[in-house]
């Protein structure tokens, strides 16, 4: 697959227990690390699928997933899930190529994202992929770095 385009395609309600097992995973190491439950482990997955919020890839299995959300000025990058016995694969790769694509298609011109201080390896993929950081900033609980992407209108 590392080479193969990645198919997306919006979630529908029978890909909920896929989208909750994927996300588990992909987060769940990260709890010892930050000390609370990441917040995609707790999101309502049944409620972001039913507003369209939710993409996924894999066929038959979901593998990996977004959750993104059209805000003013931006595509809003929710969170982004890869199954981890698909690492390696370009999954991730294929998911932020697929909501740079979705946000142009909606006429935003950027996306924005953020991820826990702690969570080191994103901040060394997103400047990789074009994001630059916007911020540090401490959300409740939540130590959180912010970032952006500025597309080019392609």
């Amino acid at each position: 697959m590392s080479n193969a385009p990645c198919t997306v395609r919006r979630a529908t309600a029978a890909d909920v227990p896929a989208i909750a097992a994927v996300t588990d995973a992909a987060y769940r190491p990260y709890i010892a690390r930050i000390g609370l439950v990441p917040q995609p482990m707790e999101a309502d997955h049944a409620a972001d699928v039913a507003a369209g919020r939710v993409y996924v890839t894999g066929e038959p299995d979901v593998i990996g997933l977004v959750v993104v959300e059209a805000r003013p000025g931006h595509l809003f990058l929710d969170s982004i899930a890869v199954h981890p016995a698909a690492h390696g694969q370009g999954v991730g790769r294929g998911l932020l190529g697929f909501v740079d694509e979705h946000a142009r298609g909606l006429g935003l011109p950027e996306v924005r994202l953020y991820t826990h201080v702690s969570m080191v390896e994103n901040q060394r993929i997103y400047p990789r992929y074009g994001y630059e950081i916007v911020e540090r900033r401490v959300d409740g609980p939540y130590d959180r770095i912010h970032y952006r992407k500025r597309l080019s209108a392609v």
